[in-house]
């Protein structure tokens, strides 16, 4: 391989950190239109964003009570947060600086740009007026920057570790938004609120952006095993967990020194396509989960112990 690995590694986190903030984005968007959608005698919160990021306990070491204006505070713009989206964007921008001569000029220019108007602005995403556009222009900013890439930077090795930095990292937000929304969104839920159970599921959608593509796909309503194969196992949605694992695949295979990694990452794609989903019940689902979630974390560590 011809690329230093220090260039290679700063790549990867690049991608990581940009797909990151717009995941965080996106998060908070959904949670804050289905709590507009719930009924008040469903208490659903704030807390399950702390959850599905592992920052519970860090978070409740800074703040009394997971109310809506900390929560947001804490995954927005507290830079005490490491996985906050001013957190990720500065060590987007930190590791993109330092490349920038290996990357397109304007891809640079756009990620300081995207870091400055995101800590401008910070502020106005406080209030629910404002916040759609302030997290809308995070996801969309960071799309952008996606797309430019690809437009522009020639696709070889620095490509290659760009796209397996952005993919391991939706692989493992898909994951964690799909083990704690099952769990916690609507527990021990009365009979007479089973038509919201529908909304939860729609939220996991949303917050993955598949709601159309899911509905386009399935072409039914909206099941708990038809969402979770679809997030899981489908080949071509480019979120779904398969799917993320190909890409990685794909570029580790044009890459030296791939056995080792390879050999983890088709173990876990097998294991992914033989599970029957519509059988697990909430605990088989957490712990098949956990298998996923380690599986990513084994890959993550093959590719750094191997080229960087």
């Amino acid at each position: 391989m011809s690329m230093l690995s220090r260039v290679a590694n700063r790549i990867y986190w690049m991608a990581r950190y940009l797909e990151r903030a717009e995941n965080t984005a996106r998060l908070i968007n959904v949670n804050t239109h289905l709590l507009l959608d719930l009924p008040k005698k469903i208490r659903l919160g704030w807390e399950p964003i702390l959850d599905i990021t592992s920052r519970r306990d860090y978070f409740y070491d800074l703040y009394e009570e997971a109310d809506e204006r900390s929560v947001i505070r804490f995954m927005v713009s507290d830079t005490r947060n490491p996985d906050s989206i001013l957190s990720s964007l500065n060590l987007a921008r930190e590791n993109t600086r330092t490349i920038r001569d290996i990357i397109p000029r304007e891809a640079w220019e756009q990620v300081n740009s995207l870091h400055l108007n995101t800590k401008s602005n910070a502020r106005s995403v406080m209030t629910q007026r404002h916040r759609y556009d302030y997290l809308r222009s995070v996801i969309l900013g960071v799309q952008t920057i996606s797309g430019m890439l690809a437009g522009t930077m020639t696709h070889d090795e620095g490509y290659d570790f760009l796209r397996m930095g952005r993919n391991l990292e939706r692989a493992d937000m898909t994951t964690r938004i799909i083990d704690v929304r099952s769990a916690t969104l609507l527990p021990d839920m009365p009979e007479d609120l089973t038509p919201f159970e529908n909304l939860q599921w729609v939220s996991v959608l949303k917050s993955l952006t598949a709601y159309q593509m899911y509905r386009r796909e399935m072409r039914q309503r909206i099941r708990r095993a038809d969402v979770l194969k679809f997030l899981l196992q489908q080949e071509n949605f480019p979120r779904s967990f398969y799917h993320t694992l190909c890409q990685v695949s794909d570029c580790l295979n044009s890459l030296p020194r791939n056995e080792k990694a390879l050999q983890i990452l088709t173990k876990l794609q097998k294991k992914l396509l033989q599970a029957r989903l519509q059988e697990f019940d909430q605990q088989k689902l957490h712990a098949f989960i956990d298998e996923l979630q380690l599986g990513v974390i084994k890959i993550n560590d093959s590719i750094s112990k191997n080229y960087f």
